[in-house]
């Protein structure tokens, strides 16, 4: 029987009992990068694949005390030139994952979205997840969709959380209780969010999300609480017991993750999913151990990947959402 995770530890200890896995790191001239990858590389799990300027990511490595092989280095002149070179490394077979270091955010997907050269795949929504250890709670807690999709409409996040879901079910997870959040647990016609909530739980029953037990809406409160949940009469499977959270909207999200880091002391591992390979995109500010857990997040997306039962078709959105300028996560045409 698998064994479920409880602890960002236990999800890094479980990546360094699999084999290697290649990361390209876009723009990698950054200390908290170097170490990160020093770590992972010297516990036996990850291959380094160093994209930037050569000088300067030679010197932050020898700072480090880490000596680098001629191969592990990718030139590139610029951000956006890295973003790109990182992405080809993965069009060409040469590496597993993307993982984001000094440049931007938006520099970095621009170069993953590009239509032509990027990594996009025919009917999958590109989003983000976040798998949080909590001080304070039980077990690990996930929140989608803090990062990429702004303002997503029902099609959107029931494909974010179908990807949120089969992420959860790859790390060992296998039926998810998903709390669809909004700011009351009554369906309200005023608040759009309540009526989207509604419909993922008739989804979810209906057989249209799969690989998990969704209820909606829920507050917060009573979505991680049980006492809460009671005190208010809900009867839910998911209430108080909760794995993952769908946020209303990236606002939202970011808020509660950003809360939950700095005010809670919790530790926060972030994934973009939909794309050909996992993506670790963590904020520049992130510590070595979110960027490793964020990596071995990674690394059991690819190993777990070929062994996960295929999904049905999913619904394809309208681009009401994006992290970019561009028609951005919406699937594209097939």
């Amino acid at each position: 029987m698998t064994q479920i995770p409880r602890s960002l530890q236990q999800l890094v200890n479980k990546a360094r009992s699999l084999a290697p896995i290649r990361v390209a790191v876009a723009d990698a001239e950054q200390d908290l990068v170097i170490e990160t990858m020093r770590q992972a590389h010297e516990q036996g799990w990850v291959e380094p694949r160093l994209v930037g300027v050569s000088q300067a990511i030679q010197q932050l490595a020898r700072s480090a005390g880490w000596r680098l092989q001629d191969e592990w280095i990718v030139p590139a002149e610029s951000d956006a030139h890295a973003a790109a070179q990182a992405v080809e490394l993965v069009r060409r077979g040469a590496a597993d994952v993307v993982m984001k270091g000094r440049l931007h955010t938006d520099t970095l997907m621009h170069a993953l979205l590009d239509p032509d050269r990027g990594l996009r795949v025919p009917g999958l929504r590109v989003s983000h997840l976040f798998v949080i250890e909590v001080p304070s709670h039980s077990k690990l807690l996930g929140v989608t969709d803090a990062a990429i999709n702004i303002t997503p409409d029902l099609n959107a996040k029931a494909q974010i959380l179908q990807n949120s879901i089969d992420v959860f079910r790859l790390i060992g997870i296998d039926n998810p209780k998903v709390a669809v959040l909004s700011a009351v647990e009554t369906v309200n016609p005023a608040i759009v969010s309540t009526l989207d909530a509604a419909c993922l739980t008739l989804m979810a029953r209906r057989g249209q999300l799969h690989g998990a037990i969704v209820d909606g809406p829920l507050a917060f409160d009573n979505a991680i609480s049980a006492a809460a949940a009671e005190e208010k009469g809900i009867v839910s499977d998911v209430a108080g017991d909760t794995d993952l959270l769908l946020v209303p909207d990236l606002v939202s999200g970011n808020i509660l993750v950003k809360d939950l880091t700095y005010l809670a002391g919790s530790v926060a591992a972030g994934v973009v999913a939909g794309l050909s390979v996992p993506v670790v995109l963590t904020s520049r500010a992130d510590s070595p151990a979110a960027r490793l857990a964020s990596l071995a997040l990674s690394a059991l997306m690819v190993h777990g990947k070929p062994h996960l039962p295929a999904a049905s078709a999913r619904p394809e959105a309208h681009p009401h959402c994006a992290p970019t300028p561009e028609t951005a996560c919406c699937p594209p045409a097939r």
